[in-house]
């Protein structure tokens, strides 16, 4: 039962975040640089400024998921 809840929460999540339009992710100094170069290459800027904000919300998931594993059955 606890296994499919899980996996519908993070189906929805995921369903979520690929529905989500392309997210502004910039500084207002990386927000000048991708105006010089332009729209293909402030895209790219834009994907990779996301995938290095995702990674440490990844981990610090992984860390509360193991922390709540390990912590359930106690109390």
């Amino acid at each position: 039962m606890k296994k499919q809840l899980l996996l519908s929460v993070l189906s929805s999540i995921a369903l979520w975040l690929l529905s989500v339009p392309a997210a502004i992710a910039q500084c207002s100094i990386c927000t000048k640089t991708a105006q010089q170069l332009g729209e293909g290459p402030a895209e790219g800027m834009n994907t990779g400024i996301l995938y290095l904000a995702f990674a440490p919300f990844a981990i610090i998931g992984y860390i509360g998921y193991r922390w709540y594993k390990a912590n359930r059955n106690e109390g």
